[in-house]
């Protein structure tokens, strides 16, 4: 084992949470926040960790948040990758968003749902054409074999669908709706601030917990 490690330490002290000043609905103070993030620099900045759950095993990846509003946050994906797989039969799910040079993670808990296909469509014929394609002829989490075999499959859909490829029937958005967000500021001496929202009925409630 490297000891270095455990020499690793930074103290975080640019920025402070005060419940008592804080707004009482989390999607503004979320907003707030990525608002900021988005003026930075920061690389792939609405980045976030979907953590999902079968059969009592957790799996977590990357996937991009593509959309929120106050009903919850937005992502799109295979529906028969691994994580759709899994939130069609657990529907709880957890985000994580980290972004370091503010000093910052937000850690919030709900249930996913499809969004309408009509909004897949919509945002499906946004993205650039090499990336529908990839997505029409992903089987995405299966075996693949072979890298070629990939590549020749999307020179045929090409072949087929020109300009146009189609929305597949396996592919669209996800929503997660919260019921519960946690704001984490980094602190000097390890003693982060750590707020809060827990939604009982059509109310938030706010608290802190020990860091």
């Amino acid at each position: 084992m490297n000891k270095n490690i455990h020499n690793l330490r930074v103290d975080y002290r640019k920025f402070k949470l005060n419940e008592k000043t804080l707004p009482e609905n989390p999607f503004e103070l979320f907003s707030k926040w990525f608002n900021q993030i988005l003026k930075s620099d920061i690389l792939e900045p609405n980045a976030m960790v979907l953590s999902t759950s079968s059969k009592n095993k957790p799996s977590s990846r990357v996937v991009l948040l593509k959309q929120f509003d106050e009903e919850g946050f937005t992502f799109f994906t295979n529906y028969e990758s691994r994580k759709g797989r899994e939130l069609a039969v657990n529907k709880n799910a957890v985000l994580l968003f980290y972004w370091m040079d503010f000093e910052r993670q937000i850690r919030i808990e709900g249930k996913v749902k499809k969004v309408p296909r009509k909004e897949s469509e919509l945002y499906f014929n946004s993205r650039p054409l090499e990336s529908r394609y990839g997505a029409l002829a992903s089987e995405q989490s299966k075996i693949l074999l072979d890298r070629k075999f990939l590549l020749n499959k999307i020179n045929k859909l090409k072949i087929k669908y020109g300009d146009h490829p189609p929305l597949p029937d396996n592919w669209g958005g996800l929503k997660l709706v919260p019921d519960y967000f946690e704001f984490w500021q980094g602190r000097e001496n390890r003693l982060h601030d750590r707020i809060v929202y827990k939604k009982y009925g059509k109310n938030w409630k706010i608290y802190r917990l020990y860091p």
